[in-house]
């Protein structure tokens, strides 16, 4: 079923989308098939990338302090984590012919800092024409998810992290930006509802997966 080529698939949405249970599941599926594939998330993905990770999701400073990373700071640390993420991990990973699942990528950046905090995407775009050359995702799985259910599925997790505490107005925002980055260009994203927590879209997910590594 492989060709000589590999392919690299990227899932985005907000917390509590369930994205990140979907890629693990689609790795487990793809990996008991004998397929060559990596799973790999961000901010992180590699040893220094991890160490950035935890200094921008965790709690970085004290609770009864106010102080906070700049918005700028906090993308450049994001961006820094992407740079690391790929030399070490992502690059390796294509020379090797090994397809790779990723837990957020660019879009995330776009949707969280650009549309949610107000970053100049000039500077994004700016970063990336050097770090990412032609390294992007030839198809991403964007879930939805009704904000309502997201907040219930995040009020359940026992560790959380900043990002899991904003408020619906904010994941709502992100997520109507995750939804006009993939309808400007629907070849290369598909939106799929993660409401219902039904096995079907696991199912979709697969099918999807299949056909796309049926064109390479």
């Amino acid at each position: 079923m492989r060709k000589n080529k590999s392919i690299f698939v990227t899932f985005e949405g907000i917390e509590g989308s369930g994205k990140s249970y979907q890629a693990k599941i689609l790795y487990r599926k793809i990996k008991k098939n004998n397929i060559p594939v990596i799973l790999t998330r961000e901010p992180g993905g590699s040893p220094s990338a991890e160490k950035i990770r935890d200094l921008i999701l965790k709690d970085y400073f004290h609770p009864e302090i106010k102080e906070k990373f700049n918005k700028y700071t906090d993308t450049l640390l994001y961006l820094a984590a992407r740079n690391e993420h790929i030399e070490q991990t992502i690059k390796p990973s294509l020379t090797k012919r090994q397809n790779i699942i990723c837990d957020r990528f660019t879009d995330s950046t776009t949707a969280y800092q650009v549309y949610g905090k107000g970053v100049n995407k000039n500077l994004i775009n700016s970063i990336h024409k050097h770090i990412l050359k032609d390294i992007l995702p030839d198809f991403t799985f964007v879930l939805t998810v009704k904000i309502s259910k997201a907040m219930k599925r995040l009020n359940k997790r026992k560790k959380k992290n900043r990002y899991d505490k904003f408020t619906k107005t904010f994941y709502s925002n992100v997520q109507k930006a995750f939804i006009s980055i993939a309808n400007k260009n629907k070849k290369k994203y598909f939106i799929i509802d993660n409401s219902d927590d039904s096995k079907d879209v696991e199912k979709v997910i697969y099918s999807k997966f299949n056909e796309i590594l049926k064109k390479k």
